[in-house]
């Protein structure tokens, strides 16, 4: 993750905007502005750490809202070797230690922790998810549904926590859903339009909800399926026979293509399993990042002792 980006500096100079972290009157009437402290963050929980990057950069974002700026000492945000996003960190265990003017930290603290509480808080779902369809074929990835304006960091601690990101948004990928297929007349012709008008390197994803949907998208050329909404033996029948059709057009005499297959809807922890031991190639799940709950994770800030 480049946390130096300047879509990832917008989204945090908004989120110090948002808290008025440059104009925190509490700190600023009872704190001493020369008063140096050290902030350790501290996972409260088992976790999956991720936004360790964002730490050092709201800091300088901080220093360009503050006009206390040129006052403010150089800082430092410490992090031992072992730990880094997508490690599995111990209840109890520092996860950074920032030593900086005290007054800086008391005001950032609480968009510095929000945003690794969300973040690590996907990645250890979606580690928990990972680990429970190990050992199959199976991948899980991420969905759209995400928090607007933070997909871009959310659909990174998908990727810390094990799982594989999905198209990143509805410029970078061709998915046919039910209502394109509605409103566009049928499956066949929206297929062959979007298979017509494509850009060089696109592939047409087509969601199918029955039998009848598959037989259709296949024949029509579709080059990736989503099986939506379908029970483990459903997926399991769709996936065979999707298989079965490749073979059948290798052994027409066309060329081997590989047509991916994808379970969304309706999968939690509990039934994971079963969809990846249809021999689906990806499973997507939206609660990675819409349902995740925060990691519990505090600072605790003392005066510097140094």
């Amino acid at each position: 993750m480049d946390w130096k980006n300047s879509h990832i500096d917008a989204l945090l100079e908004r989120a110090l905007i948002e808290d008025q972290a440059a104009g925190d009157t509490t700190t600023n009437l009872t704190i001493d502005p020369s008063l140096q402290a050290t902030g350790s963050i501290v996972a409260r929980q088992e976790m999956v750490v991720c936004g360790l990057g964002a730490v050092p950069r709201l800091l300088e974002i901080f220093a360009r809202l503050d006009e206390r700026a040129p006052a403010q000492t150089r800082f430092e945000v410490v992090s031992h070797p072992e730990i880094f996003d997508g490690v599995k960190a111990r209840k109890g265990q520092v996860l950074a230690v920032i030593r900086h003017n005290a007054r800086v930290l008391l005001s950032c603290e609480r968009v510095i922790l929000n945003l690794m509480q969300h973040l690590s808080g996907i990645a250890t779902l979606t580690r928990q998810f990972a680990d429970a369809i190990h050992g199959t074929h199976a991948h899980v990835l991420d969905t759209r549904k995400t928090v607007p304006g933070l997909r871009t960091l959310e659909k990174y601690a998908v990727q810390c926590g094990g799982g594989t990101n999905h198209r990143l948004d509805l410029a970078s990928g061709i998915l046919i859903k039910n209502n394109h297929i509605s409103l566009g007349g049928g499956l066949p012709a929206v297929l062959t339009r979007a298979l017509e008008r494509r850009k060089k390197g696109q592939r047409v994803q087509v969601e199918v909800r029955s039998e009848q949907e598959l037989e259709e998208a296949l024949v029509f050329g579709a080059e990736a399926i989503l099986l939506d909404n379908m029970s483990p033996a459903e997926v399991k029948h769709s996936v065979e026979r999707t298989r079965q059709y490749t073979e059948g057009l290798h052994a027409a005499g066309e060329a081997e293509r590989w047509i991916p297959t994808e379970a969304s809807g309706g999968i939690v922890l509990g039934n994971i399993r079963a969809y990846a031991e249809t021999g689906v190639d990806f499973i997507s799940v939206g609660a990675l990042t819409h349902s995740a709950k925060a990691a519990d994770i505090s600072m605790r800030i003392v005066v510097e002792t140094e």
